[in-house]
């Protein structure tokens, strides 16, 4: 990004910041709906479910900073955001980004389970681990759980790929959710 551009990041931000500490969470959810829907969209996410991890997490505090060191919207440890790409964990659009992909991999890693999946992200797919796939024995995380699913109250959490039919090869007409064949000529 060239200076001229950070400079209006910037001064956006000294403007809005005010706005924001005076907003309730109903509005953040507003300022943050459009970023969410087109993240939730993009990976094929529920977008509630990720308004209720962002609610839980930072209450939609962009620039909330946890003891453990988690940061941003979703709440994401340094190594997390640089594995999903993430270079300034306080831009909120990078941040949801961010946490959706990583919240992606968890429901294909738990295979939809919600509970598994909220708790992996909340103690770490070590914990769930440790404890031989079920939910780590800390009150933290079934607090986490608990507030989380008091919102979003789905026992199964899917991530599918969008269908698209494709001619393959032989010039037939194919339906297909497979990422990699879904690049081929789509045929609409």
């Amino acid at each position: 990004m060239n200076a001229w551009k950070r400079g209006w990041a910037a001064l956006a931000i000294v403007l809005w910041t005010p706005a924001l500490f005076g907003a309730s969470s109903a509005d953040l959810k507003k300022l943050y709906n459009p970023i969410v829907q087109r993240v939730a969209d993009k990976h094929r996410v529920d977008p509630e479910l990720i308004h209720a991890i962002i609610r839980a997490e930072s209450d939609y505090d962009s620039f909330a900073l946890s003891e453990k060191g988690a940061m941003g919207l979703m709440q994401l440890m340094p190594d997390t955001a640089t594995q999903y790409g993430v270079r300034n964990v306080f831009d909120a659009a990078q941040n949801i980004e961010g946490g959706t992909k990583y919240l992606k991999d968890l429901i294909r890693l738990y295979n939809g389970k919600t509970k598994l999946v909220l708790a992996a992200y909340n103690a770490g797919q070590e914990a769930v681990k440790k404890y031989g796939g079920k939910i780590p024995p800390y009150q933290e995380t079934r607090d986490y759980i608990s507030r989380i699913m008091t919102r979003y109250n789905k026992a199964e959490v899917r991530s599918a790929h969008a269908v698209v039919k494709i001619r393959d090869a032989s010039g037939r007409t194919v339906l297909t959710n497979d990422p990699e064949l879904a690049g081929q000529k789509k045929d609409f």
